[in-house]
């Protein structure tokens, strides 16, 4: 197991959706194709919108460039 994964798991086991959202799009940047990169997008931009944080408009307009989300209007 990667340290990014046991991250991740401990992040998930204590429901710290401020690390899970900061890890998702650790992944995502480490992901090695767009489609594993969108997945991992997709979870960090969830957790950020749960959380209430500010990168959650950031995560959106990374998902709309890979036109998995639409651009806001």
């Amino acid at each position: 197991m990667s340290d990014l994964d046991a991250r991740l798991l401990a992040a998930h086991a204590t429901g710290d959706q401020v690390a899970l959202a900061a890890l998702y799009e650790e992944a995502a940047d480490a992901a090695g194709g767009e489609d594993a990169c969108g997945f991992y997008l997709t979870h960090a931009y969830v957790y950020a919108l749960e959380a209430g944080l500010p990168q959650a408009d950031r995560l959106r307009e990374r998902l709309a460039a890979m036109g998995r989300e639409t651009p806001e209007v």
